[in-house]
């Protein structure tokens, strides 16, 4: 097998948030990677990826799990076993690479998240922040599934960084915007399950994973930031909102107690 580490993204139409992500791969001090990029787009365009090693796939809009079950396909089909997923809308250090292989290594067999940011400008609470904290608030610190309301809740989200998350540690679940794992863990879980189409398919995978005894780990020593929902219109929007609700009620009605599926069922109809 190979000791390259695919990184799969997925692009949908926004090609602009591309800059940021192939500039932080371009400087990695760590080139022990090949970039798997499933193009989505109704009429893709050409992407320039550089010096980076890169496949790139144009598929159907099929959703996001899709594009990534096509990415990790193709990068099989090259006999790599070390996948990290990551948003085409997010940016990071130098040695973000480094961070993700000696992770893989030290957690073998498991799925592993990372620190994420928002990226300055793309906080929720715009007005909230200090400019000196811009870039160091949280998007996601860990994650664990709140079974009362079927949710996906993100640790630390909208916090500045004071270093209450800089402890590694077992979590509950982690957000589809960065995760990393190996060929184990593909051949416990399987693919993502393409019929979330955006929103949640990350904490089914979670799930999973879990029942079939697969750790899920949070490394802070893994940063990045994350244009947050910046290739659906961001957050709160229609769009957004639609996949999270219809998504939230797949989830739930599969996963969650009996009486949290009634709770989910009554509010979907209703609003």
């Amino acid at each position: 097998m190979s000791h390259t580490l695919a990184v799969i993204t997925v692009v949908y139409e926004n090609y602009t948030v591309l800059e940021d992500f192939l500039n932080s791969l371009s400087n990695q001090t760590n080139k022990n990677f090949q970039l798997f990029i499933s193009d989505l787009s109704k009429l893709p365009q050409k992407i320039d990826a550089g010096t980076i090693p890169a496949t790139i796939t144009s598929g159907k809009n099929k959703g996001y799990a899709y594009g990534i079950n096509l990415s990790l396909k193709k990068a099989m089909e090259q006999n790599i076993d070390s996948f990290c997923v990551v948003n085409d809308d997010t940016y990071f250090k130098n040695d973000f690479i480094a961070k993700v292989e000696n992770s893989l290594t030290e957690h073998t067999g498991s799925i592993i998240g990372g620190k994420i940011y928002y990226a300055p400008g793309f906080e929720y609470h715009k007005n909230r922040y200090e400019k000196n904290n811009l870039g160091k608030v949280f998007w996601y610190a860990g994650g664990r599934i709140e079974w009362k309301h079927a949710t996906a809740v993100h640790r630390g989200v909208d916090e500045v960084d004071q270093g209450q998350f800089d402890n590694p540690g077992k979590t509950d679940f982690v957000t589809g915007c960065f995760l990393a794992y190996d060929k184990q863990v593909v051949e416990k879980v399987g693919d993502w399950d393409e019929s979330f189409f955006m929103y949640y398919e990350d904490a089914d995978f979670c799930e999973r994973a879990k029942k079939r005894g697969v750790s899920i780990y949070f490394d802070p020593s893994i940063v990045l930031w994350h244009k947050n929902a910046a290739s659906t219109g961001g957050s709160g929007s229609r769009l957004h909102q639609q996949y999270q609700t219809k998504n939230q009620l797949r989830f739930g009605l599969r996963y969650a107690p009996f009486r949290t599926k009634l709770h989910l069922l009554k509010n979907y109809f209703l609003s």
